[in-house]
This record gives structure tokens, sequence and C-alpha cells, in this order.
């Protein structure tokens, strides 16, 4: 596995995740969804830890998926894909199901995977400067795993419009949305993200932000296992579709795909 893809510090009773893959604009592959996964279930087990900052390095939070992942999925069996498929979703559910609050700290684009990433987490800040979108259709591919997530989150006819275009949205239409929670100043986010934090940590019991949020992902989320079973099938199933084949082959070869 490769290392320093994603950062781990404890402070103040707050432990910051930092992705760290900014050379490919910390976009999501095997092994930074592996090493994220373990530094949030590590996070979730120790004791010195209340609060979770989900952050990243460079000027982009996460582009979605990089060229040689593309590439290499275009090569893989149903199999191997169903198993990849999991393990985003394990990373997802890992999100949604830890007994620690997760904060995301939005500080440049969120797209496609890492846009999924971001609207994940617990509470949401974003600069204005962000923009977020589910870009999949335009490579032949669906937003399954995240599609369980953003529908409890925002309207359906929000959904078919963000989803169905793959059109980038900004941060101000993402807080519309209800995707993320606030909106904040690029010189302004790191403090406001940290005193959130804090305010957690010093006046809210961690026994009952565990329950509460255990509270409201289970009757905001009753039937999320099943749905989430149901689209890492239809991941895996439209990774082998002619039109993703193609839609990935024009993304490589940087052309336009007629559709």
């Amino acid at each position: 596995m490769s290392e320093d893809l994603v950062l781990y510090i404890v402070k103040d009773r707050i432990a910051s995740i930092t992705l760290n893959r900014v050379d490919k604009r910390n976009a999501l592959n095997p092994d930074l969804i592996a090493q994220l996964t373990d530094y949030l279930l590590k996070a979730s087990e120790d004791e010195e830890v209340k609060v979770i900052v989900l952050k990243a390095n460079g000027g982009t939070f996460s582009a979605g998926a990089d060229l040689a992942y593309l590439q290499q999925l275009q090569q893989n069996t149903y199999e191997e894909n169903l198993a990849d498929s999991n393990n985003l979703k394990k990373l997802f559910t890992t999100i949604c199901y830890l007994p620690k609050i997760v904060i995301a700290q939005v500080e440049g684009h969120a797209i496609a995977g890492g846009c999924g990433l971001a609207t994940v987490c617990d509470i949401i800040f974003a600069v204005p400067e962000a923009n977020f979108g589910y870009t999949e259709v335009k490579l032949g591919f669906v937003p399954a795993i995240v599609s369980c997530f953003l529908m409890r989150k925002t309207s359906e006819t929000v959904a078919k419009k963000i989803l169905l275009t793959g059109e980038l949205f900004s941060a101000e239409d993402a807080l519309k949305y209800n995707l993320i929670t606030f909106v904040t100043k690029k010189e302004d986010i790191a403090q406001r993200v940290k005193d959130f934090a804090l305010d957690l940590c010093n006046n809210a019991s961690a026994s009952a932000l565990m329950v509460t949020k255990q509270l409201i992902n289970q009757t905001t989320y009753p039937l999320l296992e099943k749905s989430l079973d149901m689209a890492v099938q239809i991941n895996a199933r439209v990774r082998e579709s002619d039109d993703f084949k193609k839609g990935v082959a024009s993304f490589l070869n940087k052309e336009k795909t007629k559709w």
C-alpha cells in the first residue's frame, strides 16, 4: 500500500484526517480508500478522539477517480468490480455508522466519488469557490452507492436534476439542496471548523452525540443496507457495459463522447 495518501493527527480531542494525494487531486483509488477507512476506524476506537475532521491538502477536496484507476476498472472481472464497489460502500458506511461526529472541511472541488465522500459526512463546511457534482453519467457510469445517501438528504426533484445532468453546482447550491451545512469564507473555514469541533468536544456528551447520530441514521436510513447491496451490484454490472467502456475511453483520450 502506498504511503502517506492520508495523514492522521490528533489534537484537542479532534482527529484531523487529511487526504494527501495532491498530485492526483486527491482522486479516489483503492489504496486511498483503504487508508482512509482504516484511519476513520482508528479514530473511532481512539479514546482521545471525540470529533473527526476530514479535509484535504492541495486545491481540490477530491476529483473522483483518476486515470489509472479508470483504466483498471475496464480490465476488472465482475467479481473484482463487485469487491471494489464494496470497498467504496465500506468507506461511506464507516462514516455513516461511526459513533463519532465526522465534519468535512471542503476547501476545493468535490467531484463524483469525492462529492459523495463530502456529503456523506455528518456536518459539511465548504468554501464558496468549491464546486460539487456527480458527473458519472457523462462517463456512462452511475452514482449508485452515493445515491442511497443522497436521496435521504435532498428531494427527488433535486436528486434527478443533479444526478441525471451530471452538471457541476456551487457551494451555495449545495447548501440550498441540503447537501452541505455551511458555506464559509476560505480565510475563515479552518477556524470555523475548529471552533465547531471544540464546541462539540466541550459542550456535548460523547455518549449523547453517538446515540443522537445513531437515532438520526436509524430513522433516516431504515433500508440503507438493502439499498446499498443493490447499488453495489449495479455498480459492478454497469462497469461491464459498452457505454461505460466508451465513456472512459473518450475521457482517457480527452475526447468528447458522442452519445
